[in-house]
């Protein structure tokens, strides 16, 4: 008997103490979960490494990444320039270090801005619906029709080369993915429950909006932004590849693939280096963005 009474106390115990631990924050659920995919976890590590060198470009670059040194043009990599010179004699690496900056910095603030417009226009749209949703609608028809690489070719055509033009015009080109998305989850989240219950109570819209709706749509909009990121960097260094993008002798990862391209099979490795970081930086986004989806689902 005393036994029994020992182990019926032990588990009221156990479920007391259950019971008096605060739940688990759902982030930090999910965070978990990212990092136990491995390669979710590794694309996450080589993201944050790319932002350290971008940040940190003045100090770990080697040699200026203009300067030019015709006394060293089309050096194969040595120890002195360990992924080579370009035609112009400039260093191969210090060019890849300056434009990881170009490329991050294009890539999240094109998203961060085009999230930000898309977040305002279909939340408005989804929750007051009427005129507001069928204006706002019909304007992202009218940018959905339009292919996004001809949108932005015609606005850097209209306004000129330039990191600002160029992150305009991507900005421009990506919000209405945001729009919509956003648009369908609030259109779904208004008629719910507690939405009804914070408008019975005399919340404003505002508030509604701010701090009902759009927490759960937050983890929606994150996956979209992981891989919108590689989106950006890819249309910014295929324009430039182009010759409509960034302004030589900018160190931009298109425009070393447009000087190398020509030059191509006698000295491979000024084209090799640069798209090779292109294409680790792309399947790390891709990675991450899996993960991401994986990590937030609310089924897992």
């Amino acid at each position: 008997m005393s036994e029994a009474r020992t182990e019926k106390q032990s588990k009221t115990a156990q479920d007391a103490a259950h019971l008096s631990r605060p739940p688990d924050n759902p982030w930090i659920k999910a965070f978990r979960r990212l990092l136990r995919n491995r390669a979710a976890a590794a694309g996450l590590i080589i993201i944050l490494l790319f932002l350290l060198i971008g940040i940190l470009a003045d100090v770990i670059s080697p040699y200026d990444p203009i300067k030019v040194d015709f006394a060293a043009v089309r050096q194969a990599p040595t120890l002195q320039h360990l992924m080579g010179t370009d035609k112009q004699g400039r260093d191969i690496l210090s060019r890849i270090i300056y434009g990881t900056r170009l490329s991050m910095s294009i890539g999240f603030l094109s998203q961060i801005m085009a999230v930000t417009i898309g977040t305002i226009l279909g939340s408005v749209a989804g929750y007051y619906g009427g005129k507001a949703d069928t204006l706002i609608m019909r304007i992202t028809d009218v940018f959905y029709a339009f292919p996004s690489l001809l949108f932005i070719i015609i606005l850097m055509a209209a306004f000129g080369r330039g990191f600002v033009n160029l992150l305009v015009a991507i900005t421009f080109s990506a919000w209405v993915g945001s729009a919509r998305l956003v648009r369908g989850q609030v259109l779904q989240l208004k008629e719910l429950p507690f939405v009804e219950s914070a408008r019975a109570l005399g919340a404003s819209d505002a508030h509604i909006i701010l701090r009902h709706m759009l927490p759960n749509v937050l983890s929606t909009l994150m996956i979209a932004i992981s891989f919108g990121i590689p989106g950006a960097i890819l249309a910014e260094s295929g324009l430039s590849f182009l010759g409509i993008g960034l302004v030589p002798p900018t160190p931009s990862w298109g425009i070393m693939l447009n000087d190398g391209f020509a030059v191509l099979r006698a000295v491979p490795h000024v084209v090799l280096f640069p798209a090779l970081v292109i294409a680790i930086i792309m399947i790390a986004f891709l990675f991450l963005g899996d993960g991401l989806r994986d990590a937030l689902d609310p089924r897992g």
